[in-house]
């Protein structure tokens, strides 16, 4: 995915308004964060820590878990990992902040 691809598919999600900079955009719904750019080719996406295992054992070439992220509700996605799987993810997110 391209991180233009990523806006595009967050924009199909009601609610989610982008925010951020051009270089770092990142997506929200009702003022919670949803995903983030952190580079080119690397996503912060927010997830529940279940969630979270599942997603890095089912696919640890699309998703990780930085030491950064350990304490936090969020997986690394690297954008040149499995397209579907990573908007999955942000689908997932989305639904988890919308319902908070």
């Amino acid at each position: 995915m391209t991180p233009g691809e990523v806006a595009d598919f967050l924009a199909t999600l009601p609610g989610c308004t982008q925010t951020g900079t051009r270089a770092i955009p990142a997506w929200y719904v009702a003022g919670r964060v949803v995903a983030r750019l952190v580079a080119a080719d690397e996503l912060m996406i927010r997830c529940d820590f279940a969630e979270r295992e599942r997603l890095v054992r089912d696919d640890p070439e699309t998703f990780g878990i930085p030491p950064e992220y350990e304490a936090h509700m969020k997986v690394q996605a690297m954008l040149a990992g499995d397209a579907d799987r990573i908007r999955s993810a942000l689908r997932g997110a989305w639904e988890l902040q919308r319902k908070r």
